[in-house]
């Protein structure tokens, strides 16, 4: 019996650190890093990388609606990252590493405005988080492809992804 799936395009910082944070998420049965939301037709990482392709470093997420909602997906991608950040996560600087959230139909981008509003009211500054339909998506290099369990003793995996991933385990310890 083949199992429901539909999909979720995400976009918080380095797609390195959003895949490690919902690998973490019973439902999810795929990531994928990639590249979306700019004008350059198959980019590579160092053009995405260079700011000029309009590109964000995104994730595309298949799921389980019967396991997990696309709302708790959103949740749970707001709770990743910091959305009151305008085209940048900490020291990953530059408008590949805005927030954004690509949908794939109407009932999507419903669900979008309507998680926005709510989560509004638990930061004290405004969501600067893109929500365009999803054009066209590009998967990245496969390097990129579950880069922190691969790769946990490398330096940006220390010192950046595990402390955010430990945090994220922390703001989901009780939703789980």
């Amino acid at each position: 019996m083949k199992e429901n799936r539909e999909y979720a395009t995400f976009g918080g910082g380095c797609f390195w650190c959003i895949e490690a944070q919902l690998n973490l998420i019973d439902g999810i049965t795929k990531i994928t890093s990639g590249y979306s939301g700019g004008h350059t037709e198959n980019p590579s990482y160092r053009e995405v990388c260079s700011g000029n392709t309009g590109h964000a470093e995104v994730v595309q997420v298949e799921y389980n609606p019967d396991k997990i909602k696309y709302t708790d997906l959103l949740a749970l991608f707001f709770l990743a990252h910091d959305p009151t950040q305008l085209n940048r996560q900490g020291n990953d600087i530059g408008t590949q590493y805005r927030s954004i959230i690509l949908y794939h139909n109407e009932e999507q981008k419903e669900a979008i405005q309507r998680v926005i509003e709510t989560f509004k009211a638990t930061v004290d500054a405004p969501i600067v988080t893109e929500v365009k339909a999803l054009e066209k998506f590009y998967p990245a290099e496969e390097e990129h492809y579950n880069y922190y369990s691969r790769n946990p003793e490398q330096g940006y995996c220390k010192l950046v992804i595990a402390p955010k991933l430990a945090e994220f385990k922390n703001k989901i310890e009780n939703l789980l």
